[in-house]
């Protein structure tokens, strides 16, 4: 059994996946006008590059692929040598003499990142204590932050040097993973994961018949409705925060006129105000308060900020109010509650394969529709913020109707009530 202070630093070094993540997607998106004088990059091809992206389709069928893979051989093979996938397709980025080698890189990145976020989260759930699952799942979530205020600083000090500064960006991300890997190979498997599979492979000998029906258990009504309500609620939400994260520099410095350092500045302090909404509201009260009602105060700060940008001219003061509402209220809003309700609302042996379908059918969305976003921006921005304040809209009555009541329960209470009829 794990000691008093191994859950922390599992969740630490299972949630370095979130910051590599982010990481490579606001790196990419700093980047992205870099490339764009370069390469001499049309709107067509940025739309490429966000739809391959680590943000969007590669992610998504590397956590389809990885999810399932988790389940059936232990959460620990995974994260402990995706990462050297991640490496290897950061390193093309790093080495970018070409468009097409950005476009490989980012679809290998995000192979990898998408196959370590099922396994992360699971691993995140499984050995979090009883009363404290919703506090390190938020911690996880605040790393997610954590990258991109390192990135986004790291630009802005190498901002001088163009795209050899860029370059040094990708580069320390390799070195992270390298190193994430090392220390991984040091954790345990999952508790809770080994037990479940021990269990099932006994009942495989001794009925096989019965055990067959291990992975449809996930496609009983119940539980596919927990999947269509994760992917209403977070699909939704991600396709405002995928356009935010990977576009903003861009739709700044296009629609707002403003330069590049203080586009920079004005995302580092968003994700910041993130991390201080994770640690103040999310990690105090998520395992405490009603969820749905936590959830609801999220969505509305976010749609109200979001329509500032439909109702005003794209200046300083409104752009600072957007990030205000938006990223404190997403602290503890979509994100950090669809990581803790996708590991609570599944068994054990299928946790990591709804994960990822959900993620997959979540990211690939998100590709798609993130073709298309240079495209509308250059014909006006009013109407992709009122498009993105409808994502918001539709995201938070999904999330509000349908929201589980699970504070303070253990996962074995919670399988227990989803297996009732």
């Amino acid at each position: 059994m794990p000691t008093p202070d191994r859950p922390w630093r599992t969740t630490i070094l299972a949630g370095l996946a979130n910051y590599i993540d982010a990481g490579s997607i606001v790196a990419g998106s700093a980047a992205l006008v870099l490339w764009i004088k370069l390469f001499h990059l049309t709107p067509t091809f940025v739309g490429l590059i966000g739809a391959f992206s680590a943000n969007a389709i590669s992610a998504g069928v590397g956590a389809l692929i990885g999810g399932r893979l988790c389940d059936v051989f232990g959460r620990k093979r995974i994260y402990q040598y995706d990462m050297y996938l991640y490496a290897f397709g950061m390193m093309w980025l790093v080495l970018a003499s070409a468009p097409w080698m950005i476009v490989v890189g980012f679809v290998i990145v995000g192979l990898a990142v998408g196959a370590d976020i099922p396994a992360s989260w699971s691993l995140i759930a499984e050995q979090a204590p009883d009363h404290a699952r919703g506090k390190h799942s938020g911690s996880a979530q605040a790393l997610w932050y954590l990258g991109p205020v390192v990135v986004l600083l790291l630009f802005l000090l190498f901002q001088p040097l163009g795209v050899l500064g860029a370059r040094l960006v990708f580069a320390h991300l390799v070195l992270v993973a390298l190193g994430l890997t090392y220390m991984r190979s040091k954790m345990s498997e999952s508790t809770v994961w080994s037990e479940a599979k021990a269990a099932h492979d006994r009942t495989l000998a001794e009925n096989p018949a019965k055990a067959r029906g291990a992975l449809r258990q996930l496609f009983t009504r119940r539980h596919l409705g927990s999947m269509v309500f994760l992917i209403g609620m977070y699909g939704s939400w991600n396709l405002w925060a995928g356009t935010n994260g990977f576009f903003f520099p861009f739709i700044l410095q296009t629609v707002g006129a403003q330069t590049q350092t203080t586009s920079v500045l004005l995302q580092t302090g968003g994700f910041v105000l993130s991390m201080v909404s994770i640690g103040l509201v999310f990690m105090q009260l998520a395992d405490k308060v009603n969820q749905r009602t936590l959830f609801a105060v999220s969505a509305l700060m976010q749609i109200c900020g979001m329509a500032l940008l439909a109702l005003f001219p794209l200046t300083i003061p409104v752009a600072i109010a957007y990030i205000v509402l938006l990223q404190f209220g997403g602290g503890f809003g979509a994100q950090s509650f669809f990581q803790l309700w996708s590991a609570e609302l599944f068994p054990t042996l299928v946790r990591s394969t709804a994960q990822g379908i959900m993620f997959a059918v979540v990211r690939i969305g998100l590709g798609c529709w993130s073709f298309f976003v240079p495209v509308l921006t250059a014909t006006g921005f009013t109407t992709l913020a009122w498009i993105l304040t409808g994502f918001l809209i539709v995201s938070g009555l999904v999330g509000w109707i349908w929201a589980p009541r699970n504070e303070g329960k253990s996962l074995a209470q919670i399988q227990t009530e989803q297996a009732r009829p």
